[in-house]
């Protein structure tokens, strides 16, 4: 039988992102891991003592989780023995730069290109973003930049959250119906649609809505996917085809399927 993520990890230290995302049912299941220190392989008929150090993230307030009833409380107890609060990107500007300097650096590395740096423009748009996704989103907003820029610096043009040179307007506007906003049979308001002077594909509006649902729920799937009325896995191919999310960022989920 294939190994486990806490199997694999026996004597060492297991990192479990978005703890605040799984179910009940893989909440218990990974009590029962940290309690008793003890794991059972998919279809297997025995228990397996391990011994892992689990450090666990989240964007989520855990504790109003707990006192909503979405997380449980004997789990957030049993996790947060050492708990690191760390401020959300737009609490702590000073840390943008340095961030963008050193993605910009890695993503020179890896797709071999030589951009120096980024546009007044793009610096001034950067800093005024509120950053609801924190610093992965700032991860994948250069990346995607890097990827389609061919110029010495990356400008806003390439940026999800505008397009650059329509004066910094996003691809899509918040409207009410008396503002000229789509209403649909259900009686929501479509937002208005803007499209660049240079044109857009279907499959770019789509990445824009996805990535906005994301932004707009703070990186709550479930929430996001209630937004496009859409189910949870079809968000999350959308997120992996538009490369939003990378299959490892699955971890925290799958280990806890895996080890019962």
């Amino acid at each position: 039988m294939k190994k486990g993520l806490f199997e694999a990890a026996d004597g060492g230290t297991l990192f479990l992102d978005e703890i605040g995302e799984l179910s009940p049912l893989l909440q218990a299941k990974l009590l029962r891991v940290l309690e008793d220190q003890v794991i059972r392989r998919v279809g297997g008929i025995r228990d397996m003592q391990v011994d892992v150090r689990v450090i666990a993230a989240s964007n989520r307030d855990l504790e109003k989780a707990v006192r909503d009833g979405q997380f449980r409380q004997d789990l957030y107890y049993r996790l947060a023995i050492i708990a690191i609060f760390i401020p959300p990107l737009r609490d702590r500007k000073e840390d943008i730069m340095p961030l963008v300097d050193f993605f910009i650096e890695r993503y020179n590395r890896r797709f071999k290109k030589s951009i120096r740096g980024i546009t007044d423009e793009t610096r001034r748009l950067i800093f005024t973003h509120n950053w609801p996704g924190n610093v992965r989103e700032l991860k994948n907003t250069i990346e995607r930049g890097m990827i389609l820029e061919d110029e010495p610096f990356l400008r806003p043009v390439y940026l999800p959250f505008s397009v650059g040179e329509s004066g910094g307007r996003t691809v899509f506007e918040r409207t009410s119906s008396a503002d000229g906003g789509q209403a649909l049979p259900n009686g929501r308001t479509l937002p208005r649609l803007y499209i660049p002077e240079g044109g857009t594909s279907l499959e770019e509006v789509e990445h824009a809505m996805v990535e906005l649902a994301m932004r707009q729920s703070n990186g709550n799937q479930t929430h996001a996917a209630k937004l496009l009325d859409i189910s949870r896995d079809a968000l999350r191919y959308k997120l992996k085809k538009f490369g939003l999310i990378r299959g490892d960022e699955e971890g925290a989920q799958a280990g806890a399927t895996e080890e019962q």
